[in-house]
């Protein structure tokens, strides 16, 4: 029941990712229409319900433009878990920042990259110029898709493609 279940909007536009007991609750209450039944059914005493693996929902929701959030899986995520200095990827990565914290550098996007323990120990505590070291691409914001934000789900759901490709 815990399942991941893929919602879009009334305009089939990807929204969230709710638990399967999340969605037959509101297939049931008729809120939702099932879009993709690849999983089964689930049994009661009396009746069989499908297990839906994609919902829609019956009405527009209205919401702000996701953003991807700020953290050190998402910067490793952005970086694809490889150094942006040497290019070496590691099991042991860092979070480094371009200009240093204790030089008024700031905690966003543009100034974390991943980095090896080595490269990040050789910088250290300076900027590029001074440490003769350059950035195999700039960093930056993620660009917000819905592939982007629901991608990690595609492995055990491939279905799911077709409606997170168009947006």
């Amino acid at each position: 029941m815990e399942e991941p279940v893929l919602l879009l909007n009334a305009n089939f536009e990807p929204i969230n990712v709710c638990s399967t007991r999340r969605a037959v609750g509101l297939l049931l209450m008729g809120k939702a229409e099932m879009l993709l039944n690849g999983r089964g059914y689930i049994h009661s005493v009396r009746q069989a319900y499908p297990r839906p693996s994609v919902i829609r929902l019956g009405y527009m929701v209205r919401r702000p433009r996701p953003r991807v959030r700020l953290s050190k899986r998402e910067i490793f995520r952005r970086d694809e878990h490889s150094c942006q200095y040497c290019g070496a990827r590691s099991g042991r990565l860092t979070i480094d920042h371009i200009i240093p914290r204790h030089r008024g550098g700031e905690h966003e996007w543009f100034n974390l990259v991943t980095a090896c323990p080595g490269c990040n120990l050789r910088k250290g505590g300076r900027t590029l110029g001074e440490a003769h070291m350059t950035l195999l691409r700039p960093p930056g914001e993620p660009r917000p898709s819905a592939l982007y934000l629901f991608g990690n789900h595609l492995p055990t759901n491939e279905e799911w493609r077709q409606f997170l490709e168009g947006w």
